[in-house]
């Protein structure tokens, strides 16, 4: 069995998913040709030699839809023959693309790219509709709430104040403008171009470096009228959590993920295809893991699915030298936290999707070389990336510097 390394990782600078935004005139289709067409220049990728590209998407309609990794391949430099795979593993399908490469090439061998793309500002979320949400006979079954209600719902479940989900907001903002003054994304980071090799964006547009607790104070909660009001999500989620009186709502758009597009990839593939072209391998991907939970809590499963990586892997939380936890609400990482008594010095220490947004089905591959750029900037030796799934499940990768 091969052993599945990571060659390279890119990713797009994340814009702001508006009409106003930076890329909002990019499709998805051009900003993964895009990525493809770079990790294809850096790694001297020519011809027939990817068995695959794996490509994540959540919202598979219109110009997201059809199989846009296959589409994204003919309309870059990669040779035809490569076919193309869209996967949908909601919030997780960047990194379980990744995922679902490393395990073919420990299968069989070769080279995969795998990555994700999401146009928030194109492509509006939520729009393919989810049968979760709109078949009454399975969201009453499984006492279905939107995210956010769920992300308060943590909150309150595990003692979480407004003012510890704005702190941590606070933090990552001053983290993510840090890392970019000190140049710590520019290996990772291609700028996207216009048709005319017109650079339309080559930072993260997201980012409030000014940001702090007094600003984020006077924002009002995003999600107590859907809980309390119209439709009435709280008396739906206290169904399953009736040791609650109430659902404490502190979150908002300042302590949650931001809506912005961009896309990733990571080049995976065994040892003996990097040696044959002169390639070194950063990384190994020592282990990977998915797993379902309670749905309408719904974003706890970086807890349950750390605990299952590491045991697939052999390793215990102290064998981890940095965390990359996705922040869909902040409430999600301080549980990550909370579980595994880690320090907030090894998790998202540049910041993470509250500063810079979280492109839904591109998220997990970006979050790969995030790691992989901070464990070889600081010489450590093992990142764990994880993301809370939407519908209750979780995704996490194992991977450790060559």
């Amino acid at each position: 069995m091969s052993d599945a390394f990571i060659y390279d990782a890119i990713r797009t600078p994340r814009g702001r998913g508006r009409p106003d935004g930076a890329l909002h005139e990019a499709t998805a289709l051009h900003v993964s040709a895009g990525v493809l067409d770079a990790l294809a220049a850096r790694n001297g990728i020519e011809g027939p030699v990817l068995e695959d590209v794996i490509w994540g998407t959540v919202t598979q309609i219109g110009e997201q839809g059809g199989c846009i990794a296959r589409t994204a391949v003919l309309a870059s430099s990669l040779d035809e023959t490569i076919p193309g795979l869209s996967i949908n593993r909601f919030c997780g399908s960047g990194l379980e693309a990744v995922g679902l490469a490393a395990a073919q090439v420990r299968g069989s061998g070769g080279a995969y790219i795998a990555g994700g793309v999401e146009m928030m500002g194109r492509v509006a979320m939520s729009s393919d509709g989810a049968a979760i949400a709109v078949d009454p006979t399975v969201a009453m079954e499984t006492h279905f709430v939107p995210q956010g209600i769920a992300a308060d719902l943590i909150a309150t479940e595990y003692g979480f104040t407004r003012q510890d989900v704005d702190a941590l907001a606070v933090e990552s903002q001053h983290r993510a403008a840090r890392a970019w003054a000190e140049g710590r994304f520019a290996r990772s980071v291609v700028p996207v171009r216009d048709v005319n090799g017109l650079v339309l964006l080559d930072h993260d547009e997201h980012i409030r470096a000014g940001t702090d607790m007094a600003a984020l104070a006077r924002l009002e909660p995003s999600f107590k009228a859907m809980g309390e009001v119209m439709p009435g999500f709280d008396r739906v989620a206290l169904l399953r959590y009736p040791q609650h009186e109430r659902i404490e709502h502190v979150h908002h758009a300042g302590n949650s993920s931001g809506i912005v597009d961009g896309a990733s990839g990571v080049l995976v593939a065994d040892r003996e295809w990097g040696q044959a072209r002169g390639l070194r391998p950063r990384a190994r991907i020592r282990a990977s893991a998915k797993i379902g939970t309670e749905p309408t809590i719904m974003l706890t499963g970086p807890v349950a699915v750390t605990e299952k990586v590491l045991a697939q892997a052999g390793m215990t939380i102290a064998d981890i030298d940095l965390f990359e936890v996705n922040e869909a609400f902040a409430a999600v990482v301080l549980r990550f936290m909370q579980a595994f008594g880690v320090s907030a010095d090894k998790v998202n220490v540049n910041g993470g999707a509250i500063a810079m947004g979280h492109p839904l089905g591109a998220t997990g591959a970006m979050l790969i070389g995030t790691v992989l750029d901070e464990l070889e900037r600081t010489g450590q030796g093992t990142g764990l990336v994880t993301l809370c799934v939407a519908s209750g499940m979780g995704v996490a990768m194992i991977v450790e510097r060559v």
